[in-house]
């Protein structure tokens, strides 16, 4: 059953209090078991318009999936614990982005790839002056990659590498032969997020999305940058020790963020939440 609970305006079209009794998804006599269209999931998770200065500025929002017990992963993945429905959103979040961050370790477990173009998008894309499909950007200390990858060798459009200005010449200079973009976020070896999420707003890419790792992803929390979380809570167990959404050291004081939408099928939950 795909059902849609409203929590504020900012959602998709809500159904009647009887509609969504029935299960009709937030559209008026819906099916129950009818499939989410994209368009209604990309209006369901459109990035809001933040602006200073007549400037728009960088909004970054995070797509995870966890266990009801805290996995993000099984076996070192987070394919097993996802569903259809999962990666019907996972896709629709790549096409409303203008560019997907996530670790190197990331990259190397889950063999990223580049973002595709979606013909279904693609008017969309245009209208909003965003190039054919989303920017990768990887972001390592060590750029210790393999640049022979499709995600370097053939992206739509060129895939970007964020380090820090000490990061070894030759490895910088390795990735920029494999067609990559370095951009440099930090003063030391490392990525500082303020910096990458700055560097990345001033390349025109504002509209902002990591996908982790949870080391990665601990990191933009602590950082105080992120301010959104999809978070999809599969209705399974694993146990044992696996990784949670986010890692890292704790935070001083717990940050709040509200829920914006509730998505069901199956037992799985799709969640929006945002900074308060």
């Amino acid at each position: 059953m795909r059902r849609l609970f409203p929590v504020t305006d900012q959602t998709v079209p809500t159904a009647s209090g009887e509609e969504r009794a029935a299960g009709g998804g937030g559209v008026p006599g819906a099916p129950a078991d009818r499939e989410w269209s994209l368009a209604e999931l990309a209006a369901a998770y459109a990035y809001p318009e933040p602006v200073a200065g007549g400037q728009r500025v960088p909004w970054l929002r995070a797509n995870m999936v966890s266990t009801l017990d805290g996995a993000a992963q099984h076996d070192g993945k987070s394919q097993p614990i996802s569903n259809a429905a999962d990666m019907r959103i996972f896709g629709t979040l790549r096409a409303l982005a203008d560019v997907v961050i996530v670790g190197a370790e990331t990259v190397r477990q889950e063999a990223y790839r580049p973002a595709r173009a979606r013909a279904e998008f693609a008017e969309a894309r245009k209208a909003a002056g965003q190039e054919a499909a989303p920017a990768v950007a990887v972001v390592t200390a060590s750029l210790d990659l393999d640049f022979s990858l499709p995600l370097f060798t053939s992206p739509v459009v060129p895939t970007l590498v964020l380090t820090g200005a000490a990061a070894a010449p030759d490895r910088i200079a390795t990735a920029e032969k494999a067609g990559a973009r370095v951009v440099i976020a930090g003063d030391g070896m490392g990525v500082e997020p303020v910096r990458a999420v700055q560097a990345l707003g001033e390349l025109g890419h504002t509209r902002l999305l990591t996908e982790g790792g949870p080391r990665l992803l601990g990191q933009l929390v602590a950082a105080g940058v992120l301010d959104e979380l999809c978070l999809t809570v599969a209705p399974m167990l694993t146990a044992g020790d696996a990784q949670r959404i986010a890692g890292g050291p704790t935070v001083a004081v717990p940050q709040r963020f509200g829920l914006v939408s509730l998505l069901e099928e199956e037992g799985f939950l799709f969640g929006r939440y945002q900074r308060t």
